[in-house]
């Protein structure tokens, strides 16, 4: 796989989450490599209500904000983390959640660390793939376009047909078409009216 530079993700949120789809995340570790084709992602674009950046820059969002291809890691629900892909200039807060990966590389270090045995059900939804990837706060921050232990990188195999989706779970913009995915793909996450 070769890693994306920088100059390969486009400067806008909506078209760096549509851009992400086939592509894929890489996580280095003591256990060994582990990676995943994108498969499903959410924009959260500049001003909008329903992102971490839409009050400004703090200590917690402040990855949000850096140039693109930085991760922001945070935790929800007081359980699991998220992950997502800084989108614009420096200093404009905006993110995309990788909310799907269908597992390539490393999948029984991912089934050990989630204890989760079914293939299609590993990286599904944005907890589990951060939990298959062992993606937590540390990671926060991390520039994904550079020789770190999580980074991305170009599509394994081009995607089939990418659709888009309201997101999911949020209680604010909820109408906006800001959800990508490979269609079909067994891995998506979300009610399966939102997978065709």
């Amino acid at each position: 796989m070769k890693r994306l530079k920088r100059a390969d993700l486009p400067v806008d949120t909506a078209t760096l989450a549509y851009f992400l789809i086939g592509k894929s995340l890489v996580r280095d570790a003591a256990e060994g490599r582990t990676s995943g084709r994108i498969i499903e992602t959410e924009a959260y674009v500049p001003g909008d209500a329903s992102g971490h950046a839409y009050g400004g820059e703090t200590d917690r969002n402040r990855s949000l904000f850096l140039r693109r291809g930085h991760a922001y890691v945070y935790l929800i629900y007081g359980m699991h983390f998220c992950v997502n892909v800084s989108s614009e200039r420096p200093g404009i807060g905006a993110g995309v959640l990788l909310r799907a990966l269908e597992p390539i590389d490393g999948v029984a270090i991912m089934q050990a660390r989630s204890r989760v045995h079914r293939a299609a059900d590993l990286a599904r939804g944005p907890g589990r793939l951060t939990q298959a990837m062992a993606i937590d706060r540390r990671l926060d921050g991390i520039d994904l376009c550079s020789r770190s232990s999580l980074w991305l990188a170009s599509a394994a195999r081009p995607p089939g047909r990418v659709a888009t989706s309201v997101r999911i779970g949020i209680s604010k913009e909820r109408c906006r078409l800001l959800r990508f995915y490979e269609a079909g793909n067994p891995h998506l996450s979300g009610p399966s009216a939102l997978r065709k």
